[in-house]
C-alpha cells in the first residue's frame, strides 16, 4: 500500500510542472470580458444583457464586437502553460 502512496505522489509531483492553464484561466478571462462588456453597457447608458439584437444602437453593437473578440482571445488562454 505505501509503495502505491509513493507511486502516485511522485508521478503527480512529476505531473505538476506541465499542467495547462486550463478551465481556471479561461473562466477568469471570460470573467474579465463580461465585466468589461457591462461597463461598456453602462458607459453607453444601456444594462449588459437587456438590449434586443434588432434594436441594438451603433454603440452597444460595438460593445458585442468588442466582447466577441475579448472571448475569442479566452480560448487562447486555456491552452497556454501556466509558468
Amino acid at each position: 500500500m505505501r509503495l502505491n502512496l509513493l507511486t502516485t505522489l511522485a508521478t503527480a509531483a512529476a505531473l505538476i510542472g506541465q499542467s495547462a492553464a486550463g478551465p481556471a484561466a479561461y473562466g477568469i478571462c471570460q470573467a474579465g470580458c463580461g465585466v468589461l462588456a457591462g461597463a461598456c453597457y453602462t458607459a453607453a447608458g444601456f444594462v449588459f444583457g437587456t438590449v434586443a439584437a434588432i434594436a441594438a444602437p451603433p454603440a452597444i453593437v460595438g460593445c458585442n464586437s468588442a466582447f466577441g473578440v475579448c472571448s475569442a482571445k479566452c480560448a487562447v488562454v486555456a491552452l497556454l502553460p501556466t509558468p
